[in-house]
């Protein structure tokens, strides 16, 4: 079904779960969401998963090492830096406070992606002035590559559609977003921020002149925004057609090879392999240390022109890159073509929602269309769309790129060392009570 359908499954305006939220808070809007047995289940297990120590995605339970090095990577951190100053000049000593953390703080891995706050990590940009809210955006497109910004913005403006079309703009809007800035702004020394709320998650590591952004969650519900007389757009579309181009263009036999599972809810399935959270996703939010293994077919099978097809797929995910950064990815993904997996899920036809995934040791990115939770289709439609990116083997968050940066510059004895090789997610992960993340209070 066509993306622009999504109106016949709107919900009745008058439906009680839109009257009884209109006009509350975000964090009051959340309590009773939290409060429900179904919530309660996921944010426990989301949080067991978030005190374990980070190790990162593996094919096999095992970190590859070697994978990642140090190294310039063409990018120019000084307008980043200049903007990320600006934003601490421009927010009141409470909300500098608010949103700083330090570089290897386990903050980092608590992002989500539903509309409803599970946390009160960092600053809520809904909260800010307009003058501190467009600081961050600075930061965000001084970044990020021109397309890649627009993405973002797009995905943040069809969260204010969907709030616009139930009469929900206090809860789903443009600002509905945390923001939390790591380690202190400089061209040199390693820092980063992240951003997270409905439908949008980025982690975004530099160091001098190299960049991480991962893991990425980018989505919405509806993915073709209408607001009438401005410019309608429709978000994933080149990673949706070019990944059912490169399905099409496969053999019968290497096509029958990448579907792992035929219907987007198999009976085939394992219990573990569809999520009602996540649906067929497997490195969603908290999945830090999951255990994925590849599926599919392998490039090597590829002709030349499919090789190069999935190199666009690769490309579109990760377009929000700078070029430098963004050039040398892509060299090092065609690198290991010999162990990048593609696999499938689903149909292929015009009308079949659909699911896959490029797996390699440098990088993951997966696509899935989804069921409704704004719209009330019970199975996946092509106008519900999830996005993640991820760079399993110990880089998510660029953490591997930090541990190699305390190895060489600051070598101050094997504890230190040692102290910072793995994550700190699991030393004082209860600084936030999750459990009620209603309060307001931002101090640390």
């Amino acid at each position: 079904m066509s993306s622009k359908h999504f109106r016949d499954y709107l919900l009745a305006l008058d439906s009680p779960r839109l009257v009884n939220a209109r006009g509350l808070d975000p964090f009051e809007y959340a309590k009773p969401i939290i409060a429900s047995d179904k919530a309660k289940a996921l944010i426990d297990t989301w949080q067991t998963l978030y005190q374990q120590p980070f190790k990162g995605l593996t094919a096999d339970g095992h970190v590859e090492p070697g994978l990642f090095q140090l190294g310039d990577e063409g990018l120019d951190t000084r307008t980043v830096v200049a903007t990320a100053q600006a934003l601490l000049a421009s927010v009141t000593d409470g909300e500098r406070q608010a949103l700083q953390y330090p570089i290897d703080a386990p903050q980092w891995r608590d992002w989500y992606n539903p509309e409803f706050p599970m946390n009160a990590n960092g600053v809520r940009l809904d909260y800010l002035s307009g003058t501190a809210r467009e600081a961050v955006m600075a930061v965000l497109r001084a970044s990020l590559s021109e397309e890649g910004y627009l993405k973002t913005e797009r995905c943040r403006i069809a969260n204010l559609f969907l709030g616009e079309l139930y009469d929900l703009r206090n809860i789903m809007n443009e600002w509905s977003y945390h923001f939390l800035l790591f380690g202190t702004p400089s061209t040199t020394e390693p820092w980063g921020w992240s951003l997270y709320g409905h439908h949008l998650a980025l982690n975004c590591f530099m160091i001098g002149g190299q960049m991480i952004i991962s893991p990425t969650f980018m989505g919405a519900e509806p993915t073709h925004i209408d607001r009438g007389a401005q410019r309608a757009f429709s978000l994933f579309q080149n990673e949706e057609s070019f990944g059912l181009q490169l399905m099409r263009s496969l053999s019968p036999t290497l096509r029958a090879k990448a579907t792992t599972y035929h219907q987007m809810k198999d009976p085939a399935m394992p219990d573990d392999r569809w999520h009602f959270a996540d649906e067929r996703q497997l490195g969603a939010a908290y999945r830090d240390n999951r255990i994925i293994p590849y599926e599919g077919v392998c490039a090597t099978q590829f002709s030349s022109g499919q090789q190069e097809q999935l190199l666009k797929i690769v490309d579109a995910f990760i377009e929000y890159l700078p070029q430098g950064p963004r050039e040398v990815r892509l060299r090092q993904v065609e690198a290991m073509l010999e162990r990048t997996y593609f696999s499938w899920i689903g149909g292929h036809g015009d009308e079949d929602p659909f699911y896959y995934r490029v797996h390699s040791p440098l990088i993951m990115v997966e696509f899935d269309h989804h069921s409704g939770v704004w719209l009330n289709n019970t199975t996946p439609q092509k106008f519900h769309i999830h996005t993640v990116v991820r760079t399993p083997n110990g880089n998510d968050y660029g953490k591997d790129l930090l541990r190699q940066h305390y190895q060489k510059e600051h070598r101050h004895g094997s504890a230190h060392i040692a102290r910072h090789a793995h994550d700190h997610s699991h030393d004082h992960p209860q600084d936030h009570d999750h459990s009620h993340p209603h309060g307001h209070d931002h101090s640390h």
